[in-house]
């Protein structure tokens, strides 16, 4: 199963160097994913986990001040019982679709991509502001909603894993 762990630069360069993913929250393709989106379409419904994933790098960047400001989900496959649904139920809201548990920490050599944010001053300006905003928004205000919404006017970028090093420069 492909899962999409959402991260920092600062999270991907730890597991760079200690060999593994340490985080357990991912999003992938789920039955509520596929009910919700009403498509058989994998490749357009794969595109939406990876853009939850990203939606919740950018609370982990609001977590972590010290963090560069570009949103970071690494794509891995797993074997589908390494992947629990998350607990409760995922009907609760939109932004908990796809959600799913990891068992454990994953080793990054079974990463198939990672996606970024560019490094560009227009991209990354307009994710700080989204991070600035996204307790606000999820709080219920319109126009920090608004701001955090625009982050996802960048799509990410893809990367091989051999990439990696490089985009802590």
């Amino acid at each position: 199963m492909r899962v999409y762990v959402p991260t920092t630069l600062t999270g991907l360069a730890a597991a760079h160097e200690g060999g593994s993913l340490e985080q357990s929250a991912a999003y992938a393709v789920t039955p509520a994913l596929r009910e919700w989106y009403v498509s058989d379409d994998l490749e357009e419904l794969e595109y939406a986990a990876l853009n939850r994933a990203a939606q919740a790098s950018l609370r982990q960047l609001a977590a972590d001040p010290g963090a560069p400001r570009r949103r970071v989900v690494v794509a891995l496959d797993v074997a589908d019982a390494s992947v629990r649904p998350f607990p409760g139920d995922e009907y609760q809201d939109q932004a908990s679709l796809g959600r799913v548990v990891l068992a454990g920490p994953v080793r990054l050599a079974k990463a198939a991509a990672v996606h970024a944010d560019v490094a560009d001053d227009e991209v990354v300006t307009d994710v700080a502001a989204a991070v600035a905003a996204v307790a606000a928004a999820d709080a219920g205000d319109q126009d920090a909603q608004f701001t955090v919404d625009g982050a996802e006017d960048h799509d990410l970028l893809w990367y091989a894993t051999q990439e990696i090093p490089s985009l802590f420069a």
